[in-house]
Order: C-alpha cells, then sequence, then structure tokens
C-alpha cells in the first residue's frame, strides 16, 4: 500500500478481509500487491521459516472482486 503516513495494517477493512480469508492483514496486503500488476516483484522482510511460509501464503489467498475494490478503496484513503 502507498503509506504517505497512513498505517493501513491498522484498517478495520484489512482486518475483516483477513479474518474471512483466514489470513493475517500482512498476507492479504501482500495477495493484494501481487495482483496489481504483473509486474510487481515484492521483497517482503522475513524472519523466520515460519515467517517465509506464511508470506509463500498470501500467493494462494483467493482475493474475490468486491474484496480486491474494498483493499483498492484503502489504497485510495492513503493517497488522499
Amino acid at each position: 500500500f502507498p503509506l504517505g503516513g497512513f498505517t493501513p495494517l491498522q484498517s478495520s477493512t484489512l482486518s475483516g478481509v483477513a479474518q474471512r480469508l483466514g489470513a493475517t492483514p500482512m498476507q492479504v496486503a501482500l495477495a493484494w500487491l501481487l495482483r496489481r500488476a504483473p509486474n510487481i516483484l515484492l521483497i517482503p522482510g522475513t524472519s523466520s521459516p515460519a515467517h517465509l511460509r506464511e508470506n509463500l501464503a498470501a500467493a494462494d489467498l483467493d482475493l474475490p472482486k468486491d474484496t480486491v475494490a474494498a483493499l483498492d478503496g484503502i489504497a485510495g484513503t492513503a493517497q488522499k
């Protein structure tokens, strides 16, 4: 997410999406970023093998169109 002083990981929208998907907010954020464009390469920080598995699992999250739209709204909030 483009931050600009905004902390999207604390967004209730992101938390709600993560809870519905059985994922962490960071996994949802990574999944959303991966789907933004085919030329995006993410390099998330990884502090342990378990954290690496958590990050990799983000690629398998299925984000429905309405969920992507809600997440796009968070990004729009950050850009204002």
